[in-house]
């Protein structure tokens, strides 16, 4: 393909050098005659372990070259990738001019043109900026509609500095968010050849497929510099305990856990958390990430109640009890929590759970209910016929082979608050998601 990149930074170079270096005919542009002088030559603007190499093993061959003339490079390709940056301003939102000078010039090269061209932005772009600020400048620009001759992606990047080569070459996967089916079709057949799966999403899901991994590179870095920091103040080798936590390939780095939900409960993760900060209290140690974890876990429980009063119905069904499925013990689950809210706030609450029986808790668990719901026996039904009989609302606290029956009971005036996210499958009549 022929292929125009903006931006010869970090992202751009790379892109351009490797996108090059499989056989694409690439132009590189750049604002910066400085920089567009190197990348002529074969020589990196920047320094990235192998790059020299490859450019200058490109250039040689033909594949790449360089310019400052955008009008140029658009001319010569159907695809244009932006990878100009998107630095953060003062009040820490982006700064997008560069992107949006950057699309209003290609918009303009593209508005004499018939041929069908598509434009990618690499750059970072936060969900939204693309529909409110991006496309209207391109079309502003084109005097026409995108759609049958220009398509436009969000093509988010996941490129390491100082590993950048080998991340672009073998990545985790392509992330491509088409505004149109034939653009995105586009971009995959461009990155076919790479050993990763490609991911076609929405425009506004690519974006925060970015910004969910940069902050969640984030929270590993802080989180394990904070176990480190207690460990130390423990006396305790931390780099051995984190060399052990990581072989956990199960639970400690794997997908469990990191799917949206509701708030965690139990008799462990809780108590845990509170008995490290407490140590870490006694030993003048601050822990602000960790602190931070039960007060967001509580915002989850607050949303609900805060959701339903809005809702302004007061009788409510709630479906499940303990803290997950398969069990009655309902320490510190968030649904005894969601439940003692709502009656505090004076909703008329019923409880269905087919894991839990009063007559069965026993020791701290029968103790736990008591106290947090002492009315527990007039609460839970049963009969789930008769729980959602005189309901308002239904909340799915958690999944339930009931989910069946739910549906055959249900009726058209009764909302639906689905605290499961869609685990248990399609429910009618469902609240937008908490």
């Amino acid at each position: 393909m022929n292929i125009a990149v903006f931006g010869l930074g970090y992202v751009g170079c790379v892109s351009a050098a490797c996108l090059a270096g499989r056989g694409h005919t690439i132009t590189g542009v750049d604002v910066d005659p400085h920089k567009v002088a190197l990348v002529a030559k074969g020589e990196a603007p920047i320094i990235e372990p192998g790059l020299d190499d490859l450019l200058a093993s490109t250039v040689e061959r033909g594949l790449l070259r360089a310019t400052t003339d955008t009008a140029d490079a658009v001319h010569n390709s159907s695809i244009s990738l932006v990878c100009v940056g998107t630095p953060s301003l003062t009040n820490g939102s982006l700064d997008v001019s560069f992107v949006l000078r950057v699309v209003e010039q290609i918009g303009t090269a593209l508005s004499s043109s018939d041929g069908y061209h598509v434009i990618a932005i690499r750059s970072t772009l936060f969900p939204g900026v693309l529909e409110r600020q991006i496309i209207p400048a391109l079309e502003r620009a084109l005097g026409r509609s995108i759609g049958d001759t220009v398509g436009v992606c969000v093509n988010p990047e996941f490129l390491r500095e100082g590993t950048a080569l080998a991340d672009f070459q073998a990545p985790p996967f392509t992330v491509i968010g088409a505004v149109d089916q034939r653009s995105g079709d586009t971009l995959s057949e461009l990155y076919a050849d790479l050993p990763a799966p490609i991911h076609r999403v929405s425009p506004a899901a690519a974006s925060m497929v970015k910004y969910a991994s940069n902050a969640y590179h984030a929270l590993k870095v802080a989180f394990a510099n904070e176990v480190g920091v207690l460990c130390n103040a423990l006396k305790i080798d931390s780099h051995e305990v984190m060399d052990v936590f990581v072989q956990d390939r199960q639970l400690n780095v794997s997908k469990a856990y990191l799917k949206p939900g509701f708030a965690f409960g139990g008799s462990c993760l809780p108590k845990d958390l509170r008995a490290l900060l407490y140590a870490a209290k006694t030993h003048d140690v601050d822990l602000p990430l960790l602190r931070s974890v039960l007060p967001s876990n509580d915002l989850h429980i607050q949303r609900v109640v805060d959701v339903l009063t809005a809702l302004q119905r007061r009788d409510v069904a709630l479906i499940g009890l303990s803290f997950k499925p398969g069990t009655d013990d309902l320490r510190e689950s968030p649904l005894v929590r969601l439940a003692e809210a709502l009656i505090g706030k004076g909703f008329r609450l019923a409880i269905y759970d087919n894991d839990v029986s009063v007559s069965n808790l026993f020791g701290r668990n029968r103790a736990y209910i008591e106290r947090m719901l002492p009315h527990i026996n007039e609460l839970l039904h049963s009969d789930l016929a008769s729980v959602l009989a005189r309901a308002q609302v239904l909340i799915l606290g958690k999944r339930s082979d009931a989910l069946t029956d739910v549906r055959k009971l249900l009726r058209p005036d009764q909302l639906v608050i689905d605290l499961t996210r869609g685990e248990q499958g399609q429910v009618p009549h469902a609240v937008p998601q908490v």
